[in-house]
């Protein structure tokens, strides 16, 4: 058997498989950041290798993932529906549970329907090759998460993509198309590496101007943003404006999946036509569960919105003071710029030693030579929890030469 195995897996498919050893090296460093098992959590407190650290790179902005609200909400349904529902909403896969989940998110978004679905990456993985076709145009902003870029990738449509936030130049590529071409324009409402906000009056404007569809996943910034949370057109009221609005379970509603909002005749559409809902298994009842019990709390606790919102300033302020570069970020994400990659993994290690858990973004994620440790906040960190955080950015900081005593950057590198 082995002889076998060793004749097939150098197969010339494979070979870039194995002649892949950056992962590899940088194991053998001792600076590799990434899949570190996280051995329990409350939450704001995470132990890893066996030591409790703050959590300061989840995506957990409401704190609800171990609420116990949540976690009952999921234990009773399994007892009455199980724990999968075995098939696709197409076919087997519907509980009451989804029809209820699609209403009251619809109700929520303020639109008339709300089709679910199995992750937030398949909304718009398939939603965007759904509505987008070979006689359409779609217009995507360079720096959309990478859902959205496989979504225009097997649309078949033609894809245009826009320096990020440049409505002039968005306005340039507009203008060059066909008039009688189908035209959408899709952006994240909330960057999730920057953290920063898409121009949404100046795209509904643009939008209204020359007859496309405006597609925003506000997968950061429903449940973070926003009146009631509604998220990124809501910021500036105009949600009435957007044609579809996608979000995801994974972040503020502390479970898997995702969802799509936006006319009745084009969710129906989507709902029959899009492979990704067809072709996949429904959500199980304990996340739609979850789901539901999220989105009651987040109604009924606006302070978790306001407490978000107070800490974001908060931390985005203090770690400028300290001489961070933070970017333009106007949400709960929050960059710290580093510099070159080997440095962000080392700045990334001290900070796990200082107990602060963070995330290493590196290219092609972000531009070369501006290397980042993304950080964002939940409504449940306390005031101490921020403080230890700031302290180990400060003495890390210091360590590596990214800012000195005097709150002064001393790494020159462009915003």
């Amino acid at each position: 058997m082995g002889d076998i195995k060793a004749e097939t897996s150098h197969r010339s498919v494979f070979k870039k498989a194995y002649e892949f050893t950056t992962a590899e090296e940088i194991k053998e460093s001792g600076l590799y950041p990434y899949f570190k098992p996280l051995q329990a959590t409350d939450g704001t407190t995470v132990n890893i290798e066996g030591r409790d650290v703050i959590m300061a790179g989840s995506n957990n902005y409401l704190g609800l993932t171990n609420d116990p609200r949540t976690i009952e909400a999921a234990q009773n349904v399994i007892k009455v529906y199980g724990t999968g529902c075995t098939g696709s909403r197409y076919l087997n896969g519907t509980l009451d549970l989804h029809l209820e989940l699609e209403e009251k998110l619809a109700k929520f978004m303020r639109k008339d329907s709300c089709v679910l679905f199995s992750t937030g990456y398949q909304t718009n993985e398939g939603s965007i090759q759904t509505v987008a076709d070979r006689n359409d145009v779609i217009f995507s902003d360079k720096d959309n998460h990478a859902c959205i870029v496989v979504g225009t990738q097997v649309s078949n449509a033609k894809t245009v993509r826009y320096r990020h936030n440049d409505i002039d130049h968005l306005r340039s590529l507009l203008e060059r198309e066909d008039s009688s071409v189908g035209k959408i324009i899709v952006t994240d409402g909330v960057f999730s590496m920057s953290g920063t906000l898409a121009k949404i009056p100046e795209l509904v404007e643009l939008a209204e101007e020359f007859d496309a569809g405006l597609y925003i996943d506000d997968a950061h910034a429903i449940g973070v943003v926003g009146e009631g949370g509604r998220g990124s057109a809501s910021v500036f009221g105009l949600m009435d404006k957007v044609d579809l609005i996608s979000g995801t379970f994974s972040k503020s509603f502390a479970s898997l999946g995702g969802f799509l909002v936006g006319d009745r005749e084009v969710i129906e559409y989507v709902r029959h036509k899009s492979p990704a809902h067809i072709f996949s298994a429904s959500m199980p009842p304990a996340n739609v569960a979850t789901v539901l019990k999220s989105l009651e709390i987040l109604q009924e606790e606006p302070w978790r919105l306001e407490r978000l919102e107070e800490i974001s300033n908060y931390m985005r302020k203090e770690l400028k003071a300290l001489g961070f570069n933070v970017w333009t970020s106007q949400t709960p994400i929050i960059p710290v710029v580093i510099g070159d990659m080997i440095s962000c993994f080392e700045f990334w290690k001290d900070l796990f030693e200082a107990g602060v858990y963070v995330n290493a973004v590196v290219p092609p994620a972000v531009p070369r030579g501006q290397a980042l440790v993304r950080t964002s906040y939940m409504a449940t960190h306390t005031d101490e929890h921020l403080d230890k955080i700031l302290a180990a950015f400060k003495k890390v900081g210091i360590k590596h030469g990214i800012i000195d005593e005097n709150g002064q950057s001393l790494i020159d590198i462009n915003s």
